[in-house]
């Protein structure tokens, strides 16, 4: 008591499966997304976070001229270097991430890009202000 089921295939636009993609892309236009530049992160204890104050230095898994990553609603998608445009920040893209180095910073644990943790030291050319704790 088998049935074989037929389906009906749609045709295709006159502009191609392309024209009919774009304007439903089109659709997405207005939709706000956050945006965010990161130039780095740490980990640290709740007894350090505590103990931070004016002055505390952070030092951060990136090295200093090294990319910092743009990222959409948390998931990185570009890198590039950070700019100073009019009296603000900015990032002038130098790379598009493709989606698995995407997927792969989303669930990254804050190491560095190579995979390493964060080294101990303190940063090259970088001093804490005195009287405080780096």
């Amino acid at each position: 008591m088998s049935e074989t089921i037929e389906y009906e295939q749609f045709e295709t636009p006159a502009g191609g499966a392309g024209a009919h993609g774009d304007a439903d892309l089109r659709r997405l236009s207005e939709i706000p997304m956050e945006l965010s530049v990161e130039i780095g992160r740490t980990q640290t204890t709740v007894g350090d976070t505590l103990d931070l104050r004016v002055g505390s230095l952070i030092e951060l898994d990136r090295e200093a001229g090294a990319p910092a990553d743009l990222l959409v609603n948390g998931t990185a998608i570009a890198r590039g270097e950070v700019v100073v445009v009019d009296m603000s920040y900015g990032l002038r893209i130098t790379e598009i991430l493709d989606t698995q180095d995407a997927s792969e910073h989303a669930i990254s644990d804050g190491g560095s890009q190579d995979g390493t943790a964060a080294p101990d030291a303190e940063p090259a050319g970088v001093e804490a202000p005195a009287g405080t704790e780096g």
